[in-house]
């Protein structure tokens, strides 16, 4: 289906921990005129990316329980190869230390939070996801 003619929406993954985090990101994306999925972690993130089929872009918090987000990083490769979507991380952290690691570990972009909807435009339009 061609997603260019608005005949589809780009479908967002977002990936958190924190309920209250998931229900902003998802009241922007869809403000934004994106299809929202979410996940509480890393690990419910990478068996959704393999019953949902592709998403357009990944947007994955750091610091999570059970998979968190750098571990998620690690995984995608070999537990969903399937999945080549854009993954932006999303973060507290002020210390580039793990901003560098998740960068290394494939992570196209990062947020840090607080975030708005201007901030997320703009990560997605970078990563090619309009």
């Amino acid at each position: 289906m061609d997603t260019s003619t608005g005949s589809a929406k780009k479908r967002i993954l977002v990936i958190d921990d924190s309920s209250a985090i998931r229900k902003a990101i998802r009241r922007i994306l869809e403000q934004l005129g994106y299809a929202v999925w979410e996940a509480e972690d890393g690990a419910k993130a990478i068996a959704m990316l393999n019953s949902e089929g592709a998403f357009d872009a990944i947007l994955c918090d750091i610091d999570m329980p059970v998979m968190d987000g750098l571990s998620f990083l690690g995984a995608v490769p070999l537990q969903a190869p399937n999945q080549s979507a854009p993954i932006i991380m999303c973060t507290t952290h002020t210390s580039f230390d793990k901003i560098q690691t998740a960068l290394t570990l494939g992570a196209t972009e990062y947020i840090m939070k607080p975030f708005d909807a201007g901030i997320i435009s703009s990560k997605l339009e970078a990563c090619g996801v309009q």
